[in-house]
């Protein structure tokens, strides 16, 4: 594929140069900064979810269906690949163990050098997950047993999220994670209802509180400061904690910013410029960052996607599939050597004197070959799901591909990139 190459000046418009014949270039007047830019007339049509009453209740379960459960089970009694496989890394997780413990923290911290402990929430909402998994898989009650115990102690411990800026990012990226953990124990009849209530109680005291902040305020910058990723794990946390504590009005919040929002969650945001109908490809906001962001993001589209699919709401379809696309680029980019369009964004950072300071994101950002467990859950779900043909999930089936049986939190990386999703998705999602 020839290279496209679109250069933008801050708050001006697009001076063109294409690498290649026979394209056809955007007008040079199109313009490019954000703020400015009109958004497409079917935005809040083509796709769009009507919300549900607040008074309807949640589906549950909320992320992993039973029929998740019941196929896993049967391709494992069979001994069938990859499940296998993929079961087989579950059960050597240090993670997944009996008498794994998790040492919850009174205080969540991130963001001030020598003084955080944020990697204990990372590590134990994977922990309690991947032990109710393999609950839900075995039938073994003694995992349920340690799981609730863990989360139990978390409840009783923890009383909120602090540090800089960056508490946002754990309000967001532990909060939806330890309320997916939850929600995959809440049929565990060992699990007392009172218990149960304090835990949904927590998660609404504890992280709502910050995920809204950050939506609503972004910490007193204007809305397109923070990357997508800030906003994204925020929009899954009020997701997932929505359903968890059946409540639709938190649920429908996340929903609403991700169609609606004025930060760079809002989907056609995170998903900055889409190429179809002439390449299937659309660009992430953080591609011209790095590419360990930008698989962040697929990341956490992808269980914001899940977490929509468990209530009825398709998000996998939304605009004709536009995260498929943006999974086809951001898998092109990272594991193979074609060359894709590429337009640049301008990231809107805040003075302190209170306007934007643009900075040009000029060329596609570096970091290629990263493996994160977050190819699973989009390729199984366009392909077996959804039917879609094998030409339009060629990239996505090469990441897939290229990382292999997907690994469960901290698999990858022991930092907080390993943690960022709860992973093991081809045990989940392959079908």
């Amino acid at each position: 594929m020839k290279k496209l190459c679109y250069i933008a000046a801050a708050f001006a418009f697009v001076s063109l140069a294409a690498c290649g014949d026979g394209v056809d270039l955007p007008s040079p007047d199109v313009e490019t900064d954000l703020n400015k830019i009109p958004l497409p007339d079917n935005e809040l049509t083509l796709g769009q979810v009507e919300l549900k009453a607040n008074t309807e209740p949640m589906t549950h379960p909320g992320f992993h269906a039973e029929e998740d459960f019941e196929r896993i089970r049967e391709k494992l009694a069979a001994g069938e690949e990859p499940w296998a496989s993929a079961y087989q890394l579950l059960e050597e997780s240090n993670f997944a163990q009996k008498n794994t413990d998790t040492y919850p923290v009174e205080m969540i911290k991130r963001g001030i050098s020598g003084d955080e402990n944020y990697i204990n929430a990372a590590r134990g909402a994977s922990i309690i997950y991947q032990q109710a998994l393999r609950w839900k898989i075995e039938g073994d009650e003694d995992y349920a047993k340690k799981a609730v115990e863990n989360i139990n102690k978390w409840v009783q411990t923890c009383v909120g999220v602090t540090g800089n800026s960056n508490l946002s990012l754990a309000a967001g990226l532990y909060g939806y994670e330890f309320a997916i953990a939850g929600e995959v124990l809440r049929d565990y009849d060992g699990w007392k209802p009172e218990e149960f209530r304090a835990f949904q109680d927590w998660l609404i005291k504890v992280f709502i509180p910050a995920n809204r902040d950050f939506l609503k305020r972004h910490h007193g910058t204007n809305p397109l400061h923070y990357w997508a990723n800030w906003c994204l794990c925020n929009i899954a946390a009020e997701m997932a904690i929505g359903i968890v504590t059946d409540n639709r009005e938190i649920y429908n919040e996340g929903i609403e910013h991700l169609q609606t929002g004025n930060t760079n969650g809002r989907l056609r945001r995170a998903i900055y410029y889409d190429y179809a109908p002439q390449y299937n490809f659309a660009q992430w906001q953080e591609s011209g960052r790095d590419q360990g962001h930008t698989l962040m993001c697929v990341g956490l589209m992808g269980v914001i996607c899940q977490l929509a699919w468990s209530q009825g709401d398709d998000f996998f379809a939304y605009d004709d599939n536009l995260f498929l696309r943006a999974c086809e680029y951001a898998a092109c980019c990272n594991y193979t050597e074609d060359e894709v369009p590429f337009t640049t964004y301008i990231w809107q950072k805040q003075s302190p004197w209170g306007y934007p300071i643009p900075e040009e994101q000029p060329v596609l950002g570096g970091g290629k070959w990263i493996k994160r467990a977050i190819w699973a859950l989009p390729y199984y779900h366009y392909k077996d799901i959804k039917g879609v043909q094998d030409d339009l999930l060629k990239y996505t089936k090469v990441a897939t591909e290229y990382v292999g049986i997907e690994g469960g939190g901290g698999y990858y990386d022991a930092n907080s990139g390993g943690y960022d999703v709860l992973g093991l998705g081809t045990l989940m999602f392959a079908r």
